[in-house]
């Protein structure tokens, strides 16, 4: 189906193009939400009598849209959940849990402004881009961690890869393995195997 865009749709087109689209996408997102005209004769002399009031009213919630743009400009947030030993979350964090923490901060977005392809399923910072208008987009931080100061050390760049715990452990394994060995030996000419099997 062929439609006129009132708006301008990511990946579609800027307004008042006429695009080709799938009828369902048409007859389900485009026109119900009035983000579209069906492409006839009579519509498109329709279009041109209200293009002057659609660019004078998009140039207005551009306007108040880069307004709210500055706010989230690179903004970080953070996001407490369970995971496992290697930072896999037990479950993910998806548009919903996004939007409820902004909320808590005091701005309203909508579930189709957050543009996350795929539910975040790892501990660490990630990028995401929030379109607060169709032309004005901004890219914030998530910072998923499993702690508050797990956040804090992530966002100072810390590696939380390996765990402090399994730092020390490694550290406590070496300390004893070396009450085990002559510590006047000399490492740089260690023995073949051979020769250790004939001297024990």
């Amino acid at each position: 189906m062929d439609v006129i865009l009132l708006e301008r749709v990511a990946k579609l087109g800027q307004m008042g193009e006429v695009v080709r689209v799938k009828d369902g996408y048409a007859r389900n997102f485009l026109l119900p939400r009035g983000k579209a005209l069906r492409a006839t004769a009579d519509n498109r002399a329709k279009y041109d009598g209200m293009k002057a009031e659609l660019e004078a009213r998009n140039l207005e919630a551009k306007t108040e849209a880069t307004k709210v743009a500055e706010k989230l400009d690179g903004r970080n947030i953070v996001v407490l959940r369970q995971a496992s030993e290697t930072g896999q979350l037990f479950g993910s964090v998806s548009v919903r849990d996004i939007i409820s923490t902004f909320e808590t901060d005091g701005v309203a977005i909508s579930r189709s402004q957050v543009l996350l392809d795929h539910p975040i399923k790892t501990i660490g910072q990630h990028g995401v881009s929030i379109a607060v208008h169709p032309e004005v987009e901004v890219g914030v931080t998530v910072t998923v961690a499993r702690s508050a100061e797990e956040a804090e050390r992530i966002n100072r760049g810390e590696d939380i890869s390996t765990r402090q715990d399994d730092l020390d452990a490694a550290a406590e394994a070496l300390a004893a393995a070396g009450e085990f060995f002559d510590p006047e030996a000399d490492h740089d000419d260690e023995p073949a195997p051979a020769e250790t099997g004939a001297e024990a």
